[in-house]
């Protein structure tokens, strides 16, 4: 295994949050960055998003090539690591 297979991203949700049935998806988003996870509330999908991005921002990259549209992101943290004067 090299350094490229592990996931640098971690999501945590605490046992009391089970009842929204939390699922991590890297069927709609798979980059080692970006941790993607679905749960429900009143019969409604949200996500939560977790990006951490490296010098090269691969994960903001991968993002802004990716066709995917998600309605119902509530939350998403980050570390960009963008170093930029502007």
């Amino acid at each position: 295994m090299s350094d490229n297979d592990f996931l640098r991203v971690i999501t945590y949700v605490n046992i009391r949050l089970a009842p929204f049935q939390f699922s991590l998806h890297k069927d709609l988003l798979n980059h080692r960055d970006i941790s993607l996870v679905l749960f429900f509330n009143n019969n409604d999908i949200f996500y939560m998003m977790n990006i951490y991005s490296d010098s090269s921002q691969s994960a903001l990259k991968y993002l802004k090539d990716t066709e995917a549209n998600f309605q119902n992101i509530l939350i998403i943290t980050e570390n960009f690591n963008i170093r930029d004067n502007l």
